[in-house]
């Protein structure tokens, strides 16, 4: 490994962040999912949940979009809704899903600070009602065109943004060290074997 990829690496790992993460809920296209994945690497966010409760996903991310983010996002997959929620919820306080209804929050007025998991549905039924039920509220993204919907990769990341926006004062740099440390072993092992 070289030494400027060595500090590459060394810098993306002290910037990883553990506490907020991105749910996909029937998102069975690989390019969104892949474009997802690389918004997701772009902030720092370390893995990605996908659940499947209607058995379409195909399995392959498309290389394109993602730009190779899938060998830097670790994505946790799931055909069991229950089982998913069970294992989010371990890891992540709360659990916050886009849904249009009288009790959603603007983007700009929900607090993406702390422990979160960001919860998406596919662009056709949004978000199941089973899985909004586990849910700690809602949010939506302000909109004044014609069409009231936005690509479920480009809603991923303006919401994904706005709380890199509401969380940068953080300093990630000595959060979460233990997680840091067996990612830099889980990189630096595939830089030696590539």
């Amino acid at each position: 490994m070289t030494p400027q990829r060595f500090e590459k690496i060394q810098r993306v790992v002290n910037n990883r962040r553990f506490d907020i993460t991105v749910v996909l809920e029937n998102v069975h296209d690989p390019h969104n999912i892949a474009a997802v994945l690389r918004t997701c690497d772009a902030v720092g966010i370390s893995e990605v949940y996908t659940i499947d409760s209607v058995k379409r996903l195909s399995g392959r991310l498309g290389k394109k979009s993602s730009s190779s983010a899938s060998k830097w996002v670790k994505v946790h997959h799931f055909d069991d809704m229950k089982e998913a929620v069970e294992k989010i919820r371990s890891k992540y306080d709360r659990m916050v899903c886009t849904h249009l209804n009288s009790e959603a929050v603007s983007i700009y007025d929900m607090n993406f600070k702390g422990s979160i998991a960001l919860v998406f549905g596919n662009e056709h039924a949004g978000v199941t009602d089973e899985l909004r039920a586990f849910c700690d509220g809602n949010f939506i993204i302000p909109q004044i065109g014609m069409i009231s919907s936005l690509n479920i990769s480009v809603a991923c990341a303006v919401t994904i943004y706005e709380a890199f926006r509401q969380r940068s004062e953080i300093d990630y740099s000595t959060l979460f060290q233990a997680e840091k440390n067996g990612l830099w072993e889980d990189w630096a092992s595939r830089e030696t074997l590539s």
